[in-house]
């Protein structure tokens, strides 16, 4: 009995001090990103982004959108900023025997906007950002039929426009209108390329699958 007490006492001493030693490791990482140590922020990003890489897709989020956010590579870091890029394709869906459009790239991109302005503000453990970029791209066909990336939205999520997000209700159209999102429309009602006002480069062509649903 008395051993069994004993083992049990140790376990539990061992388990408090992982905790605590848990407890102290997330402190300092928090003291060290909110004292604006960019390595600390950037390796922090880093982690949450290359995690949500790897990560089953939550039942709520639609795989469309979800391939868009594991889609998403840090581009630069900021002491409260981050500016994230991802890449967008139309979603098809069969019917009557035609393959037809039901979301073009803009609808897709304002789509993983929203999500990824929710995680990257609230979801990077340890870290407050004050604000996040979020620059959408998708593939357009050049002049010789190959492909290339333009981007077609891009918005800065201020953490004090997102507090006024409903983000359960608001679609995502009316998330990026209230954030800020920037873009462009053809005489039909399709997503332009945009400029940036910046040289931060166009991100690799990553190998996104139309998504389509039977």
């Amino acid at each position: 009995m008395e051993w069994g007490i004993l083992i049990i006492a140790l376990i539990f001493i061992v388990v408090a001090y992982i905790v605590l030693q848990g407890t102290r490791a997330s402190m300092a990482w928090r003291r060290a990103a909110a004292g604006g140590d960019l390595d600390v922020i950037r390796q922090l990003l880093e982690e949450s982004i290359s995690g949500w890489g790897s990560m089953k897709r939550p039942k709520e989020i639609a795989p469309d959108v979800w391939r868009g956010v594991q889609s998403a590579d840090l581009v630069d870091v900021v002491t409260d900023s981050a500016r994230v890029s991802c890449q967008v394709a139309s979603e098809f869906r069969l019917s009557s025997g035609r393959w037809v459009e039901v979301a073009n790239p803009l609808d897709e991109g304002m789509a993983v906007t929203a999500r990824l302005a929710d995680m990257l503000l609230y979801d990077v453990p340890n870290l407050t950002l004050a604000s996040a970029r979020i620059d959408v791209y998708t593939s357009f066909r050049d002049p010789e039929g190959g492909s290339q990336l333009a981007c077609i939205l891009t918005t800065t999520a201020g953490r004090e426009d997102a507090r006024r997000v409903d983000w359960e209700a608001w679609t995502p159209a009316e998330i990026v209108d209230a954030l800020g999102g920037r873009y462009r429309l053809g005489e039909r009602g399709d997503a332009l390329p945009i400029e940036l006002d910046d040289d931060a480069g166009t991100p690799e062509l990553h190998s996104l699958e139309v998504q389509s649903q039977l």
